[in-house]
């Protein structure tokens, strides 16, 4: 009879963990409060339970113990959760091997990691911790100087965190942050400038072994939006020993790496000006794509595996590299407004070195600007020996992407019409090109339209200024490829037309358009002309 393991979560970031499990030979037992799940097929039972009841899987996890005919319980585990102190709690009570959960709430709760922190010395900002938004207008209200960062004490994937640099935006900033807290309440912490790292490691019997550190890309102030990640670091050696050594000291200050200790860790940290800082460390394998697939294709070490192993009471194996790729990770985004059609998908999974497309966004579901990572629209993995290769890959598929949104649409709207520097412009114009583009004229008629039934031909009038600056948008598409993307999505003949070429009843796109594409990219113009054309 196979042992059994026992994995909370059963979404996408759990399904290496449950493949695994069954290729070393266990019995899979997925749980999760949604059993529709995306991963639920690949358990061999499912059970429905809330993660965050702990004593409800302490219980489920007595009974398996108790079935010794069906495998009983080796292990408990989760990857890419916020749900590492339930394994603890689980793991602890049934007497299975684990991290204490006293040091697993000090890695899941951001106010007692900070303590921690600052009871040993770790670098890390100094904070304070809010239960409710300050006063309207209230100044000096922080022990520290702006900017800062607040988000809630206990939750991931960058939900209400977001940067504040006046005062008078701490009280929205506080709010959003206790909106996402289980335990209601928000940290304000000192802002910590310079380039920022992921980090995973496993803990086997109070050692501590890197499975690797990665460059994260995190863009669209004031939130802090990952659009990838490159494995390995491009940073020095020297570097990089500062950055571990920070964060391996951090581990063991949570309690995570004591002499019986048995689990997994992963940080986020930035090098500071003044040196690496911890962001925060987690007591299990970490999510965003890194633990499951960026790690394994990049140096063949799979996290994963180490750490079901550890689960079962096992010594842990395959953490020594086999290979020196670079494995990067992109996201694909959207504007606002509901989805009408996706192509793309083909040709960006056929891009050389792509290993594999994650698709979130879907025909009728509403997609968001990012504001945390879980609300982008889908991410590219690629993997090839050279960094430049990987990356180049990973960002030409993520741009193959197109997504079209209908029209006419609230949200999209709204979106073209704003000017605000959240959510930011496709493209960022100097003062030259705004000037230009206030002086292009609005779309016009050129004679009359054509009759009832007749298509009405389009054309753009052109805007060199722009289209010979040479900007990128903020997904390094350019100008050309957005306007190629127009062209695929909605038939719009290219290249751009003279207005003295247009025939009789064509409709000249102008400043509208021009604006609507510098604003939403590829997305706002095809917005624009499906307006039009009424589809």
């Amino acid at each position: 009879m196979k042992e059994r393991i026992m994995i909370l979560g059963a979404g996408v970031m759990q399904g290496p963990a449950l493949k695994i499990a069954k290729e070393l030979g266990f019995s899979t037992l997925a749980v999760d409060a949604d059993p529709n799940a995306p991963c639920v097929s690949l358990a061999d039972r499912f059970e429905k339970v809330d993660l965050k009841d702990k004593e409800g899987i302490e219980a489920l996890g007595r009974s398996l113990l108790a079935d010794e005919a069906g495998g009983g319980l080796a292990g408990i585990l989760t990857a890419g959760t916020d749900f590492s102190a339930s394994v603890a709690w689980a793991a602890e009570k049934l007497g299975l091997p684990g991290i204490p959960y006293e040091a697993a709430l000090n890695a899941s709760d951001k106010e007692r990691m900070r303590r921690c922190f600052k009871a040993s010395g770790i670098p890390s900002p100094e904070f304070t911790i809010l239960t409710s938004p300050p006063p309207a207008g209230a100044k000096d209200f922080l022990p520290f100087a702006l900017p800062a960062v607040v988000k809630p004490v206990d939750n991931m994937g960058g939900r209400g965190c977001r940067r504040i640099d006046t005062p008078e935006e701490l009280g929205e900033a506080v709010a959003d942050a206790l909106r996402f807290s289980r335990s209601g309440r928000a940290i304000v912490e000192a802002f910590m400038d310079g380039p920022e790292f992921s980090v995973d490691a496993i803990v086997y019997n109070g050692e501590i072994t890197i499975c690797g550190l990665a460059d994260r890309h995190i863009y669209f102030p004031p939130y802090f939006i990952e659009m990838g990640h490159t494995m390995p670091t491009n940073f020095s050696p020297a570097q990089q020993k500062q950055l571990l050594d920070a964060f391996t000291a951090a581990v063991r200050s949570l309690g995570i790496a004591g002499k019986d200790c048995c689990g997994a860790a992963k940080g986020d940290i930035k090098l500071t000006p003044n040196g690496p800082m911890i962001g925060e460390v987690a007591a299990r394998l970490s999510g965003g794509y890194m633990s499951g697939w960026t790690y394994p294709y990049a140096s063949g070490v799979e996290p994963t595996r180490a750490a079901i192993l550890i689960a079962a009471g096992r010594r842990p194996e395959g953490l020594e590299p086999g290979r020196a790729w670079t494995c990067a990770e992109r996201a694909f985004i959207s504007i606002p407004g509901k989805v009408r059609s996706i192509r793309g998908l083909d040709k960006a999974r056929a891009t050389k070195g792509v290993r594999d497309l994650f698709l979130r966004a879907e025909p009728g579901k509403t997609v968001t600007f990012p504001e945390n990572n879980v609300s982008k629209c889908g991410n590219i993995i690629a993997a090839a020996p050279g960094r430049a290769e990987a990356a180049v890959a990973a960002e030409t598929a993520a741009r193959s992407v197109l997504i079209r949104l209908e029209s006419p649409n609230a949200e999209t709207a709204a979106f073209l019409a704003e000017t605000g520097a959240f959510p930011p412009a496709a493209f960022t114009l100097n003062s030259e090109l705004r000037t230009a583009l206030a002086e292009l004229p609005d779309p016009e008629l050129v004679g009359k339209a054509p009759g009832s039934g007749a298509a009405q031909p389009i054309a753009i009038l052109p805007f060199p200024a722009f289209t010979a600056s040479g900007l990128r948008d903020y997904t390094g598409r350019t100008i050309e490829e957005s306007l190629e993307a127009l062209r695929l999505i909605t038939g719009l003949p290219l290249p751009v037309k003279e207005a003295a070429g247009a025939g009789e009843g064509t409709l000249l796109l102008g400043r509208r358009f021009w604006s609507a594409l510098i604003r939403g990219g590829y997305q706002g113009a095809a917005y624009v002309v499906d307006e039009i054309n009424g589809d």
